[in-house]
């Protein structure tokens, strides 16, 4: 169990992984997004509302920009600093983060947050940046995986490294199941459009914001919503999917506390067990049939709650840090 001296470094280490995959993910979500308008080429209205909506910051987009265009989305997503999930905020936050722990991740991992921050920064006051969105945006793509290898390769697999991953699979889940949400419940804009080809591009475009469209096909081949549901939910190999995530947090907490797995000591313990139970045992043609969007927006609270629970047992010893307070202002 993590002690009173080491809560305030576990949540440091926590949340900056948090940050650090959220930051990755917007980069991701307005890649895809570009690219998909491209490939639509005018036979579509272009959708920059679902992005906003992804991440649960509709009424602070509004209050701050009004329409949802091309233009004021990718702003507020990418560089708005009123803005606390922007790639911006969440690197500067992260870094942050990894200032005060520098005795604890390594001097790559840090040199690299560092340097993601400022090349983001240096691009806000650079207008030529939005000539070509998609370089800037995989480059955000590619120093957070950048950072997760060097995560893995660089520091001592031990409680902090555990917290780390913690951190980021808890996070990763959730950006997976709002990401399946937009899609099937606010993205198609016509029942009319189900089975066309901008359907198809459409669950093209998904599996690609969740870096999965190469691995899906191995897998399944042809594109079906069923398969993709089923292969984002829960398939147990793709790094991605829920249950994947789901599994590696659980692993990483009973690392963390010596509780052995199948048992439990504290609520975090027992509601992520609870989650893992449910995601073994699901079959993805009876969530679509209950109700896919009703099921992900239990995930969604589920994972809230299981945040809470870590924080609860880990890190309630020490008071909230600025990143917590700041992230859960923006959770649904």
């Amino acid at each position: 169990m993590t002690n009173a001296l080491l809560s305030r470094v576990a949540e440091s280490v926590y949340w900056m992984a948090r940050y650090i995959e959220r930051a990755e993910n917007v980069a991701r979500f307005v890649d895809v997004n570009l690219q998909l308008m491209l490939d639509l080429a005018g036979n579509a209205s272009e959708q920059w509302e679902p992005l906003i909506q992804i991440g649960a910051d509709d009424e602070n987009f509004h209050k701050l920009h009004g329409a949802a265009t091309k233009e004021n989305v990718i702003h507020f997503l990418t560089f708005d600093s009123e803005n606390p999930n922007s790639i911006l905020s969440c690197l500067r936050q992260a870094r942050e983060g990894a200032r005060s722990i520098r005795e604890t991740i390594s001097s790559e991992m840090y040199e690299q947050i560092n340097r993601a921050f400022l090349m983001v920064k240096a691009a806000s006051s650079d207008r030529t940046v939005m000539e070509s969105p998609i370089d800037f945006f995989q480059e955000v793509r590619m120093a957070g995986h950048l950072f997760e290898g060097l995560t893995e390769a660089t520091m001592t697999h031990g409680e902090a490294w555990h917290f780390c991953r913690l951190g980021r699979m808890i996070e990763r889940a959730d950006k997976t199941t709002r990401l399946l949400d937009v899609k099937y419940f606010i993205l198609l804009p016509s029942v009319a459009y189900v089975g066309s080809t901008f359907d198809e591009l459409q669950w093209v475009a998904l599996l690609k914001s969740a870096s999965g469209f190469e691995m899906y096909r191995r897998v399944y081949g042809r594109i079906s919503p069923d398969s993709v549901v089923e292969f984002l939910l829960l398939d147990r190999e793709f790094p991605r999917s829920v249950h994947y995530c789901i599994a590696a947090a659980q692993q990483s907490l009973h690392a963390v506390s010596g509780t052995p797995l199948g048992t439990f000591r504290s609520p975090a313990e027992q509601q992520l067990g609870m989650l893992r139970s449910e995601l073994d045992y699901s079959d993805n043609r009876r969530i679509i049939e209950a109700g896919l969007h009703e099921m992900l927006d239990l995930l969604q609270g589920k994972l809230n709650r299981i945040d809470d629970a870590i924080f609860e047992t880990f890190f309630a010893l020490q008071p909230k840090l600025q990143q917590r307070q700041v992230s859960m202002n923006a959770s649904v």
